[in-house]
């Protein structure tokens, strides 16, 4: 009787579902929606529709039967933590194993393939995890928006907005940022602009897309644009130097990768590599898999299982 083994990314957008067989070939690929809230009743359904959709379709894919299956090893990890988790899976999902961890995890295995070393998510919110050989784990970052975030898309919006008041009031430096921002939130002036995103028409991740913007205005040399995207690499640099302190000897070699949309800026990952490259032995490469391969990895680890894969979808190759 063959053996499958599930990994799962579940967040704040989407939910990603791989199904892999005896062989370590990926055999079915699944999405569903997002699934990072579960406190709610609304938010249990939504959670439990997510898991179910993409880990349904992963089975048709792979041409097996989401209702009989019962899984050799499986690995979810979540934006937001396990913990409010677990139990519902256990009722949605059969598997003789079982890990639920977070998305930091998923993310860094799937980036290094299963090799030690550490990542920084840059989207929304930022946060550094790693792990060494010896499979000791840090973390720095991951305080959420009031009290950190530094270097998101959040933060990077938050930072442009406080500019373009500084400019708009007569105390802060020249920037074309408040005409971006005006445009961008249809306002009519940037006090205006600071009112709204103060409303439910602008949740944290429509704030958050404000960064592609203040990358533009620095791509056509606005001189604060770019103070505010070098600062953000400057501390997304930082987070990982503090994780790697935790876990990696000085001497030591650490593999650096990356991930989330601050990350599409060019002058931010150029400046990001070369200040964590910069006087140390850090190689930073660019993420192998997703994080829903990198979920999969870990369900094949937690019985001891090779964790080369093979047959990965394109859209989980970084």
């Amino acid at each position: 009787m063959s053996h499958f083994f599930l990994g799962v990314d579940g967040g704040k957008s989407s939910t990603t579902a791989l199904i892999g067989d005896e062989a370590r070939r990926v055999v079915g690929y699944g999405q569903g929606g997002p699934c990072n809230h579960v406190g709610e009743a609304e938010g249990r359904a939504k959670f439990t529709s997510a898991i179910v959709d993409s880990v349904s379709a992963a089975c048709a894919q792979a041409g097996i039967d989401f209702a009989g299956i019962a899984f050799e090893s499986a690995c979810l990890g979540f934006s937001g933590g396990p913990a409010d988790k677990e139990a519902i899976l256990r009722e949605i999902l059969n598997c003789k194993r079982m890990t639920v961890t977070d998305d930091a995890l998923i993310a860094l295995t799937g980036a290094t393939a299963g090799e030690p070393g550490l990542i920084v998510i840059s989207g929304t919110g930022s946060i550094a995890f790693g792990r060494n050989e010896a499979r000791k784990t840090a973390r720095a970052g991951g305080w959420g928006y009031i009290f950190g975030d530094e270097g998101s898309a959040f933060d990077i919006a938050r930072q442009a907005l406080r500019a373009a008041l500084r400019h708009e009031e007569g105390w802060g430096p020249p920037t074309a940022l408040g005409e971006v921002l005006l445009r961008e939130t249809a306002s009519s002036t940037v006090n205006d602009a600071l009112h709204r995103l103060y409303t439910s028409e602008f949740p944290r991740p429509r704030i958050a897309s404000l960064a592609k913007a203040v990358d533009g205005a620095a791509a056509e040399g606005d001189a604060v644009a770019i103070r505010i995207l070098e600062t953000a690499a400057q501390q997304l640099a930082t987070l990982a130097g503090a994780v790697r302190g935790q876990i990696f000897a000085p001497g030591d070699p650490a593999r650096v990768s990356y991930i989330g949309g601050v990350f599409r800026s060019a002058r931010i990952l150029e400046r990001f590599r070369v200040l964590v490259e910069l006087g140390t032995v850090n190689r930073v490469d660019r993420p192998v898999y997703g994080p829903a391969a990198g979920a999969l990895i870990e369900a094949y680890r937690a019985v001891n299982a090779d964790v080369s894969l093979s047959g990965v979808p394109e859209v989980e190759k970084q």
